[in-house]
């Protein structure tokens, strides 16, 4: 996970940083594309892969 995600949070308080940081691992893992994984999201690469076997 980037800080870049972790830094501009609001964090007033532990449940709203735990209720941002699940969001923020859910954007990254579902929507965030990775250039390692050909621009897909992690989430989005596995899909395609296991629909090719």
């Amino acid at each position: 996970m980037k800080e870049d995600y972790i830094a501009f949070m609001p964090k007033p308080n532990a449940r709203t940083a735990l209720q941002n940081l699940a969001a923020a691992f859910n954007h990254y893992n579902e929507n965030h594309p990775h250039s390692a994984l050909g621009y897909h999201s992690p989430r989005e690469y596995r899909r395609l892969r296991a629909s090719l076997t």
